[in-house]
């Protein structure tokens, strides 16, 4: 994976699957934009690789927030003035309110709408912003980051006996992402702005043990995944080696969605 020359922006840098994000793409020799909601985050993530050897030249750190136009315009111009173009954007931002994460029932509508606004939402702005910057000048890449939930209906099982469940409005707002890169990509087609979409299944984050458990059960023989076989992906397809994938969502789940 070498990405010498690239300046690679990433959205939520600050974030469990951002920070490995960075690490990936830093240590295949791109620049690095750290762009995230909190800039203390996105600061700390950029100092903890400078002070393991990484070239601060190499890294950014910048605040946005992806359901602002013109925060998402001032993160390009930064970039841009600080290292000369952009090469790609990924986002993997989780913009929620406080009433995030209840079980199905207990929903309010109000709490529905504000978080497939925030989140679904802001991925399209971001999206739209990057793409039209992209077929304007020399092109790009754009990474969306959806979820195994955005291709299959949650298995409700799993979360039996925890504290746990899985958000509808997860659920709607990863599938949506699916279709938008479908969508831009064939919108774009011939703009040299390419698309493509990620789809994780669970991230190992020290989750309940009964839920890690019967997830993995569903899986081949890694199960959970880390951060680092997301990264992996998204540092691929940024290469010149993905050239000829586009408008795709790439599952990445150990077989779990089978």
């Amino acid at each position: 994976m070498n990405l010498t020359g690239k300046t690679l922006v990433v959205i939520g840098g600050a974030g469990l699957l951002g920070k490995q994000f960075v690490k990936t793409l830093i240590n295949a020799d791109a620049n690095v934009v750290v762009a995230d909601y909190n800039i203390e985050a996105a600061a700390e993530v950029c100092n903890a690789l400078i002070s393991e050897g990484v070239k601060s030249s190499t890294l950014m750190a910048v605040s946005v927030n992806i359901v602002d136009k013109e925060s998402l315009q001032k993160l390009i111009e930064d970039s841009i003035n600080r290292f000369g173009c952009i090469s790609g954007v990924v986002n993997t931002a989780y913009p929620r309110n406080a009433n995030y994460g209840k079980k199905f029932e207990d929903v309010e509508f109000k709490d529905f709408c504000e978080n497939t606004n925030l989140n679904l939402g802001g991925y399209f702005l971001t999206s739209q912003v990057f793409a039209e910057h992209f077929s304007k000048g020399l092109g790009g890449d754009i990474i969306n980051i959806s979820s195994i939930y955005g291709v299959i209906a949650p298995k409700f099982e799993i979360y039996d006996n925890t504290p746990m469940t899985m958000p509808v409005e997860y659920a709607v707002i990863k599938s949506g992402l699916i279709h938008l890169g479908q969508y831009i990509a064939k919108y774009y087609r011939g703009k040299n702005v390419r698309i493509n979409t990620v789809s994780p299944g669970g991230i190992f984050d020290n989750q309940h043990e009964s839920f890690v458990s019967q997830y993995n059960k569903h899986c081949n023989s890694v199960g959970m995944l880390s951060p680092e076989d997301i990264a992996n992906v998204v540092g691929f397809i940024f290469s010149g080696t993905s050239h000829g994938i586009s408008g795709q969502n790439i599952v990445v789940d150990d077989g779990f969605t089978l």
